[in-house]
């Protein structure tokens, strides 16, 4: 990616939620797309998505990413949906260097950007014209030792690249209620308001979440919380607090509490 001088870049943790905001238009989606269009032109993006959680840490290389329907069940329109980005190869390269001694795998042919990335990037910038590289979440990896891979990102932000993480702080879809689509139950609110405090507050600690007493209920798996470590380990880096930009729960059992750190 080089190192010219650029305008330093925010990075932003997005509750997605259904892949089928990336149709909808809603408070969230709008949010999304205000956003997009409210930060400065990134050279590229960095996607963090909840569901690249693997067995080590990778980031697709190739130059044109695939647009994964990693979902069942939905209406065909949202299997019809493409976002084609150009890859960014010469990133994926970068993250290399500024997470090291981690070792990243590139990934030429296997992944691509899946739909907790592109339902987001599609209101983002929906003309699919900047470069995204997606980075994996390595299961094997801590709560705080993903924190510290996100604080090692930090040079990117002056480099030109928008850190996008995509999950939710609260997804437990085995409590889905589908009669309350703007409800959270009050575990779920304790759970968001405990994420809120240490974002804006002591972002580096955010970690201390797995001891929260409904985490287990917050994140049954850790794939979708994990995202927004990333997001927390550059604001801590940065000495800046995790702004939320976008609120509300979803379902009982979801939050779509949004932050940015600029």
């Amino acid at each position: 990616m080089g190192t010219s001088p650029h305008t330093r870049m925010p990075a932003v943790f997005v509750g997605h939620g259904s892949p089928m905001n990336a149709l909808e238009h809603n408070a969230w989606t709008e949010a999304w797309a205000d956003l997009g269009r409210a930060v400065p032109r990134p050279r590229a993006i960095l996607m963090i998505s909840a569901h690249w959680y693997i067995a080590t840490t990778a980031a697709t290389a190739m130059e044109r990413p695939r647009t994964i329907h990693d979902f069942a069940g939905f209406p065909q329109a949202l299997f019809d949906v493409q976002y084609p980005a150009p890859g960014a190869p010469a990133l994926a390269a970068r993250l290399a260097e500024v997470l090291a001694p981690v070792h990243v795998l590139p990934d030429h042919d296997s992944w691509g950007l899946d739909h907790g990335a592109w339902s987001v990037l599609a209101h983002l910038f929906p003309d699919a014209d900047v470069p995204v590289v997606q980075l994996s979440l390595d299961a094997g990896k801590s709560a705080a030792e993903h924190v510290a891979l996100g604080a090692a990102l930090a040079p990117l932000r002056d480099e030109g690249v928008l850190v996008v993480a995509s999950g939710n702080v609260v997804h437990n879809l085995g409590l889905l209620d589908w009669g309350a689509p703007h409800a959270a139950t009050d575990w779920n609110v304790d759970f968001d308001a405990a994420a809120r405090a240490l974002m804006a507050d002591d972002p580096g600690a955010i970690h201390r979440l797995t001891g929260h007493p409904a985490y287990r209920l917050a994140a049954p798996s850790p794939d979708h919380l994990i995202p927004l470590y990333y997001v927390a380990g550059l604001a801590a880096a940065a000495g800046t607090p995790g702004r939320v930009f976008v609120d509300g729960g979803a379902y009982g059992s979801l939050s779509m509490t949004g932050f940015v750190v600029e």
